[in-house]
């Protein structure tokens, strides 16, 4: 199967795309996406063609907002990658994200171009997540070490052996020790384990999202359901943004008075994670849940919400691999950041 080009003409609509499905978290993904898709194509290919050929994850971990206070040198993932494949003794033929979306879809797509591999079709959690233990990998059962970490100031740390929950903490530690940041590589894996232990087809569906929602101007709340295949859950304004520290990353409370009176409650870590609709939990995570701009439809970020923005309220289908056992929900439903409220997913008939 042909794989898709990126160039120049998709950077707009898959940094909307990449946004949508950063479900309000995942950071800015406009950082090196023009520039790598300005200098030339990155090709995107489907897993399944590239059979046992050794697949890299990559991306950043810490702070979205220190990345954007403390610029990269645009080298830190691949020098990540290259110390990997120094300490594994495998080159990578190709890379993919292990988040895509938000800065992690961008950047993964820069390190392709920078390194002139395939980008593969697929990652480790179809959407924007926190923790390295949410990983699809880590759910299944898969390796994530050796994990190579490259810093901003050029320090590189490898982990060898550490299982999801311990790496996590490791990870956490290092870059809270160091710059805020840095730029992950995870273990190679053959292209063909991707079929049961990553989502497919993400950055497409990135694409066509992004694509669907340039086609919006102005737009009515039918409209923006229609052309992202979503729910409007509220069209109205923010009149309480309740922000405390938890014992994670931060915890924040929308709430959102709909036009025709009802009161929408948001709560949200990194993410937006529940919506509660005049006391009746309506939408959650693992399906994206979004807040636009009324006017634009533009996505509007957690940390970048102001009280008196005019919003739209949508929930998007979120990803497939998530919902198919009961154990993988439990690692991503409400319950999973502290929320006493099971999954309220989209009908299975809405899935990407």
């Amino acid at each position: 199967m042909a794989g898709i080009r990126l160039g120049a003409a998709d950077v707009d609509p898959l940094v909307v795309g990449l946004q949508l499905l950063g479900s309000g978290g995942g950071g800015d993904p406009r950082y090196g996406l023009r520039r790598a898709l300005t200098v030339g194509e990155v090709v995107l290919h489907d897993p399944a063609d590239l059979g046992d050929a050794p697949v890299v994850a990559v991306g950043m971990l810490g702070a979205t907002r220190v990345f954007a206070e403390k610029l990269p040198s645009g080298q830190e993932i691949t020098r990540a990658v290259r110390a990997l494949a120094r300490w594994t003794g495998v080159a990578p033929a190709a890379l993919m994200p292990y988040e895509a979306a938000g800065l992690n879809g961008a950047l993964a797509v820069a390190a392709a171009g920078e390194l002139g591999l395939p980008l593969v079709d697929a990652d480790l959690m179809g959407r924007a997540l926190p923790r390295l233990d949410q990983l699809t990998r880590a759910v299944a059962g898969g390796r994530l070490t050796p994990y190579a970490l490259a810093e901003t100031s050029g320090q590189i740390v490898l982990v060898d052996e550490a299982d999801p929950a311990a790496l996590e903490r490791v990870a956490r530690t290092v870059v809270a020790q160091g710059g805020g940041w840095a730029g992950g590589a995870f273990a190679p894996v053959p292209a063909r384990l991707l079929a049961t232990d990553a989502c497919t087809g993400t950055l497409a569906r990135a694409l066509r999202l992004g694509r669907a929602h340039a086609g919006l101007v102005r737009p009515s709340p039918a409209e923006v359901a229609d052309a992202l295949d979503g729910r409007v859950l509220a069209a109205g304004r923010v009149v309480e943004i309740a922000r405390h520290p938890s014992a994670s990353f931060g915890r924040a409370g929308v709430t959102v008075v709909d036009a025709s009176g009802a009161v929408l409650r948001v709560e949200a870590e990194n993410e937006y994670l529940l919506a509660i609709l005049d006391g009746e939990p309506v939408a959650s995570c693992p399906d994206l849940l979004c807040l636009l701009d009324r006017r634009t439809a533009a996505p509007i970020a957690v940390d970048a919400l102001r009280l008196g923005d005019d919003v739209l309220a949508v929930a998007l289908p979120g990803p497939p691999w998530w919902r198919a056992t009961p154990e993988r929900l439990a690692q991503v439903d409400p319950h999973a950041f502290g929320l006493g409220c099971d999954a309220v997913l989209l009908p299975s008939g809405n899935l990407p």
